[in-house]
C-alpha cells in the first residue's frame, strides 16, 4: 500500500528557491518560505493556482535573515478551530472586555475616544457592496506590499483565514492567544467586506478589501469591529478617536492591524 504524500512532499515543480519552515519549538513543516523577496505578480500567480495546489500565498513582511517571520508556535496550534467561533460573539466578547476594563479602572472619562458609538457594543454591520472582483483588489494590494522586502510564503490552507491557524500565528497574543478566533473574524470579513488575507508579520496583519465603507456612518460601525479586533489600531495610532479612524478607512481597499 502506497501512503499519501504530505503537502511538502508534493510541492509544485515550478516553486522558486526557498525552504520549509517549522514551528520554532519543533514539529513538522507548516509552510514554505521563499529565499528571496517576492516580485510583483508572484502573490497573484500563486493565488490563481490555489484551487490546484491547495497552497495559500502569504506575503511575509519584515523577514530578518533566516528568522521565522510569523511568530509560529506549535504550543498555540489549534487551541480551537475556526468553525467553533461566531464572529459576532467573538467581537462582542473582546469589546466588552476592553470597555469593562476601562470602567473598572475608573477611567470612564477616557472612553471619549469611543464617541459617537458609545461604550455599548453596536453589533455587526451588514455586508457592504463590492466595488469589483475580490481578486482584483487582493492582487493589487499584494503588488503594493511587494515593493519592500516581502517574502512569499505558501501555506496548505483552504483560504487566508485558515492559513492563520495552519501556521499557528501568534501575532495578537497579547490580545487573545487563540488564533482561531481572529481567523473566524477574518473569514466573516471575507463574506461581508470581500476581505482577503494577503500578508502578515510577527505582529501585523494585512487584508485587501473589495467592499469598504463609503460613508462616515458605515465607517464608524466598521471602526467598532476593528477596535474590538485590534484595539491598538486606535490606542497606538495618530487616528486615536473613532471619527478620525473612520475617516481614514472610508473607501480604503486595504486594512492593516498591529498588536503591541
Amino acid at each position: 500500500m502506497v501512503s499519501a504524500m504530505t503537502w511538502y512532499e508534493a510541492l509544485p515543480p515550478d516553486i522558486p528557491g526557498g525552504r520549509l519552515m517549522k514551528p520554532y519549538n519543533g514539529g513538522t513543516p507548516v509552510y514554505w518560505l521563499s529565499s528571496h523577496p517576492a516580485a510583483a505578480g508572484d502573490w497573484s500567480r500563486w493565488r490563481a493556482q490555489h484551487h490546484r495546489t491547495g497552497l495559500w500565498p502569504l506575503l511575509a513582511l519584515h523577514v530578518e535573515g533566516d528568522n521565522e517571520p510569523f511568530g509560529v508556535d506549535a504550543e498555540y496550534d489549534r487551541i480551537t478551530t475556526v468553525e467553533q467561533h461566531d464572529s459576532g460573539v467573538v467581537l462582542a466578547e473582546w469589546w466588552q472586555g476592553i470597555t469593562e476594563d476601562d470602567l473598572d479602572q475608573e477611567a470612564a472619562a477616557n472612553l471619549g475616544y469611543l464617541d459617537p458609538v458609545g461604550a455599548r457594543w453596536p453589533g455587526l454591520i451588514p455586508a457592504l457592496d463590492r466595488q469589483g472582483p475580490v481578486e482584483h483588489f487582493a492582487d493589487q494590494y499584494a503588488d503594493m506590499l511587494c515593493t519592500g522586502q516581502a517574502r512569499l510564503a505558501l501555506v496548505p490552507a483552504t483560504d487566508g483565514a485558515h492559513a492563520l491557524t495552519e501556521i499557528s500565528w501568534t501575532g495578537p497574543l497579547n490580545h487573545d492567544n487563540d488564533t482561531a478566533r481572529f481567523a473566524a473574524v477574518a473569514r466573516d470579513w471575507q463574506h461581508r467586506f470581500g476581505a482577503t488575507v494577503v500578508g502578515l508579520s510577527f505582529d501585523t496583519l494585512h487584508l485587501s478589501i473589495a467592499a469598504p465603507p463609503v460613508t462616515l456612518d458605515l465607517a464608524l460601525q466598521v471602526t467598532a469591529e476593528h477596535f474590538a479586533f485590534c484595539p491598538d489600531n486606535i490606542w497606538q495610532s495618530h487616528t486615536d478617536t473613532f471619527p478620525q479612524y473612520a475617516e481614514a478607512i472610508m473607501g480604503l481597499n486595504c486594512w492593516s492591524f498591529w498588536w503591541d
